[in-house]
């Protein structure tokens, strides 16, 4: 038996290796992979070569604690059963199924400390959206939302709905969102968003305050998530803001650059910029939590939503080239695209 890896090879580049399979050491184990789900916007930027040089690919999961640089492995949301165990590794390990922060390929080995057991109420198609849940619990947790609040959400990708219906669950005055594809619009109504606008649309500044007014003589956003991936976004989430705001984003734009207009009545209005990052928990509550808490609630979350309605793609890791390609030229087609793998 042969262990495949999908390998980003060069910009544009995607390429299947095959090679012997890994045998576990003393402390890990052999994992064989049942699904992996493409996380579009990362994932795009890699395929597309805008990535930073010398930047390790994530420092903080220890599959990918290498730097971007052709060719490497990359992926974090795998769904696999334990195949084979290291002789210190206990028994009752073998055979389960369990989720790992692990780059798309069909077999490999990790240690226990990186599994995540997966919950028996949970189905394996919610639960490969782990990371991207626990990424949009951070982001609520970093913007507080508050009662009464009128909140915008730039871009509606996989995370960008995610952070929509966790919003959508608390009782804002306004929850806008925007995206330029028909298809995540309509989504993002049927999570939970009060309006739905195109960023494009040549009457967005009028459409936009009248969808924020919150009834008490606001028509500005209390909070706003750039999520888009599109770093021109930021100025439009500046323009809607009000007095105070506070605009997170969690976006990676990679080597993406823009012009930010702080010139007109940025300073003024003491919008406060806040950047959100999963990998770590804001300073402010490392008193009360831990990674592990955080990732229990992203749990609790995925029982609520249940987030394999936003699959709108499956392709076996053979086709796994029409995947990028799909997502590549046709992104309006795709919400989230999961790899299988056939053994």
């Amino acid at each position: 038996m042969k262990r495949t890896s999908v390998i980003f090879k060069n910009p544009h580049k995607i390429e299947l290796r095959q090679d012997s399979l890994p045998s576990p050491r003393q402390d890990e184990v052999l994992i064989q992979t049942r699904m992996s789900a493409i996380s579009a916007g990362t994932e795009m930027l890699l395929f597309r070569g805008r990535f930073p040089s010398k930047l390790l690919a994530d420092e903080h999961i220890r599959a990918l604690a290498h730097e971007f640089k052709y060719p490497f492995k990359y992926g974090y949301a795998s769904i696999g059963q334990v195949l084979e165990i290291g002789p210190s590794v206990p028994e009752n390990l073998l055979n389960r199924t369990v989720f790992c922060f692990h780059p798309h390929e069909s077999h490999y080995t990790a240690k226990q400390d990186q599994l995540i057991n997966i919950p028996a109420d949970i189905d394996l198609l919610d639960a490969l959206f782990l990371p991207n849940t626990e990424t949009a619990v951070n982001f609520l947790m970093d913007g507080q939302p508050v009662i009464g609040e009128a909140v915008v959400v730039f871009g509606q990708g996989v995370v960008g709905l995610l952070t929509t219906a966790l919003l959508a669950t608390l009782p804002l005055s306004a929850l806008v969102t925007l995206d330029k594809f028909p298809a995540r619009r309509k989504k993002s109504l049927e999570v939970g968003a009060h309006f739905a606008l195109d960023p494009e649309a040549s009457d967005l500044t009028d459409a936009l305050a009248a969808a924020l007014d919150s009834g008490y003589g606001e028509n500005s956003a209390d909070l706003a998530y750039e999520l888009s991936g599109n770093p021109a976004a930021l100025n439009q989430a500046i323009a809607s803001a009000g007095f105070g705001a506070r605009i997170v984003i969690g976006s990676w734009y990679g080597t993406r650059k823009t012009e930010l207009n702080l010139g007109a009545r940025f300073h003024r209005k003491r919008i406060n910029l806040i950047s959100s990052q999963v990998s770590t928990l804001s300073p402010k509550f490392s008193g009360r939590w831990s990674q592990a808490r955080r990732l229990n609630v992203a749990w609790d979350m995925i029982r609520r939503l249940k987030p394999a309605g936003f699959i709108t793609h499956r392709f076996d890791i053979q086709q796994v080239k029409d995947a990028y390609e799909l997502l590549d030229d046709r992104p309006q087609d795709a919400i989230q695209v999961i790899l299988t793998y056939d053994q």
